[in-house]
């Protein structure tokens, strides 16, 4: 249930319009909350501060903030329509996250509720002494507050919308996502033990990508009818009407409506796939950025050249020794849960950068370093696939490449050449 709430929750925070809201509550709250002051004894302690004086600084902020801000949602527009543009339409989500700029919109949007709230108290005599000395004081605040804030994102949108931030970000999303799964690949289930009959299963009841499962939940219906669940899927695939959600190992004296209906709840279904709770998803997104520098009309192999060293980073999180605490712990013994193929991860990250680019020399050198060095990781599957994926890469590369020396150069650099056996 509480990871329920923190989905929901990020998805909530990934609105534009939600930190707004939330600091022009305070600016209210703030505003207001300065009267109070005038019921101690502070009134004894504080300069006399006029009315006017204060009326002309909160005029100042308020006929400055909503151009200010209006000028921000502009920029922030351009910067996100540039980062589809450029990069890929997925990466939409993680740049109209950025923080910097959400709460840079929320200063300024704040600031202009704030002086509004004020400037409307103080012509009718809200305040008395005390309390118009604090709201001087809080007024001050704001306004060092925006200063700061206006040079700090100024900044930030120069570089937001940008290429290279852009990729920056989807690595960095991507390395959350695929470190979680790296701990968890079972998402704390158990194995498939291949001891269930296939023959009962739950129906989705929409049509999309699972996008969350709620393991909490399954556990709790598993253990109240003593069944066993087994997913067909995790999150990141694409189901249908047809298509099995769960096998269940019974459904003697169940009530299978009830049952689908609670299965259906716990099982999150939408249009799109998230980056949160798909480890796939990460390197699919930074794939594409690179087949679309790679396409005739932006002919970049450079960005696909960058692309490519953040992929090996992703798969170097494999290399990486986590402790017991950190790790798969099993704790829903109920659930079991199919193991994602390290195949899909290759597939996802190299192949269309590997159709793309086979014939562009410099990449392809770059993807055979790439391959050589997932190989030197611990992990001997890894180091198979990485064997295969370079002689691919190669047959791909030997059908668009028509220099004879590029294709020597390619050859004497591929894994699949240099290793006649995957390293053990």
């Amino acid at each position: 249930m509480k990871k329920s709430v923190l989905i929901y929750f990020n998805r909530l925070r990934e609105q534009l319009w939600f930190r707004p809201l939330i600091f022009c509550i305070i600016s209210i709250i703030g505003a207001l909350l300065a009267r109070f002051a005038d019921g101690t004894g502070l009134k004894e302690l504080v300069p006399n501060i006029k009315t006017e004086s204060i009326v002309g600084l909160l005029t100042t902020i308020s006929s400055s903030m909503l151009v200010i801000a209006i000028f921000a949602v502009s920029s922030m527009i351009s910067a996100f329509s540039a980062a589809s543009n450029t990069a890929t339409p997925r990466s939409f989500k993680i740049v109209v996250t950025d923080d910097a700029s959400k709460n840079a919109l929320s200063m300024f949007i704040g600031a202009f509720i704030f002086s509004i709230v004020s400037t409307v108290a103080l012509e009718n005599g809200y305040y008395g002494d005390a309390g118009r000395f604090v709201l001087f004081v809080f007024t001050l605040l704001f306004f060092a507050s925006v200063i700061l804030t206006f040079l700090r994102w100024v900044d930030r949108i120069s570089r937001l919308g940008r290429l290279e931030h852009t990729i920056s970000q989807v690595e960095q999303v991507a390395l959350k996502s695929l470190e979680n799964h790296i701990k968890h690949p079972l998402l704390k289930g158990v194995p498939i033990s291949n001891t269930i009959n296939t023959s009962v299963f739950v129906k989705p009841l929409k049509i999309g990508y699972i996008q969350f499962i709620d393991m909490d939940s399954l556990q709790k219906l598993a253990e109240a009818h003593h069944i066993t669940i087994q997913l067909n899927s995790t999150p990141g695939a694409y189901v249908h009407y047809n298509s099995p959600l769960v096998y269940l190992s019974t459904a003697q004296g169940l009530d299978m409506e009830d049952i689908s209906k609670k299965i259906n709840e716990a099982i999150r279904i939408g249009s799109t796939r998230l980056f949160e709770e798909d480890p796939r998803f990460g390197l699919i997104a930074l794939s594409e950025i690179a087949s679309r520098a790679l396409s005739p009309g932006i002919n970049d192999p450079g960005t696909a050249i960058q692309i490519i060293g953040s992929q090996v980073r992703l798969f170097f999180l494999w290399n990486t020794t986590y402790t017991k605490e950190e790790i798969d712990l099993h704790s829903y013994n109920r659930i079991e849960v199919p193991q994602l193929p390290t195949q899909e991860f290759f597939e996802s990250a190299f192949r269309p950068i590997s159709r793309d680019g086979a014939n562009n020399i410099e990449v392809m050198l770059r993807l055979q370093k790439a391959y050589a060095s997932i190989a030197t990781i611990n992990h001997s599957e890894m180091q198979a696939i990485a064997l295969d994926f370079s002689e691919t890469s190669f047959h791909r590369a030997k059908q668009e490449l028509t220099f004879k020396s590029d294709l020597d150069l390619l050859k004497e650099k591929s894994l699949c050449f240099s290793l006649e056996t995957p390293p053990e």
